[in-house]
């Protein structure tokens, strides 16, 4: 579980983050939704440890991120998995080899030993076939799968996910959505999402945290979005016709 407090964070002399709170359970796909320029990014940020806030706290399970000095950072690190908006793979490294950096990093198995760890994370994404393979050779989509391998390479307890569906087609999408929250319900691990992605929200956001202009704006669930009320976030969530559609349908079958 992470716990956020107070968070605030401004960048010279303009605030970006303002006293947001909120926490992120374990087992469960929280997604931060919010327009361009909102504060998503420098939120996670904060969380993740790459920018430190101007006031508040971040505690992972009672642990004060804040208060930590550089080597409590380092071991908490290991604890986390990263998938970037970019699959970011070493192009010059087998998918195979990509899904064992971390494990090389910082894994005292042997050799042995992490080879079948990074095979055994291709296979949970079911991508053992292509293990020898380079990420040149691979559509966006298997990359992203290839990141979320080594993403969970050394069993992390926090899952950090920036944009995962950008530049996937809707049904690459709603595969890395399945397979994210899958393992997040298989692991019990505590995901945070940064999307902006409606589909992300609809299918899996088993908790939301909406911010406008810096603030929380709204929080709750994927079933709850239908019956908000808050005007802010029925103009961000249903801007297309369809979703529009698919609300007016929900608020009839009542």
């Amino acid at each position: 579980m992470i716990q956020i407090n107070n968070i605030c964070k401004s960048f010279e002399g303009r605030s970006v983050i303002k006293d947001i709170d909120f926490t992120f359970e374990n087992g469960k796909t929280s997604l931060i939704i919010g327009q361009s320029g909102s504060g998503k990014t420098v939120l996670m940020k904060c969380i993740v440890g790459l920018l430190t806030p101007d006031s508040g706290a971040v505690f992972y399970d009672g642990r004060n991120l804040t208060e930590m000095k550089k080597k409590e950072k380092q071991t908490l690190r290991r604890e986390m998995g990263m998938i970037f908006q970019s699959a970011a793979l070493f192009d010059s490294l087998s998918v195979l080899e990509n899904v064992m950096f971390p494990l090389d990093m910082f894994s005292n198995k042997t050799y042995r030993e992490r080879v079948k760890r990074a095979q055994f994370c291709l296979d949970r994404v079911n991508l053992l076939d292509a293990q020898s393979k380079y990420p040149g050779e691979i559509s966006g989509g298997m990359q992203k799968r290839v990141a979320i391998a080594r993403a969970i390479s050394l069993q992390p307890q926090y899952l950090f996910c920036d944009e995962p569906n950008s530049g996937l087609d809707p049904k690459t999408s709603l595969v890395i959505d399945e397979l994210i929250h899958s393992i997040t319900t298989e692991y019990n691990m505590t995901t945070i999402i940064n999307t902006h992605d409606m589909n992300s929200v609809m299918g899996i956001g088993d908790s939301i945290l909406y911010i406008y202009q810096g603030r929380k704006e709204w929080s709750g669930t994927k079933d709850e979005v239908f019956s908000a009320t808050n005007e802010r976030l029925n103009n961000f969530i249903f801007a297309s016709d369809l979703l529009r559609k698919v609300k007016k349908e929900e608020e009839k079958n009542k």
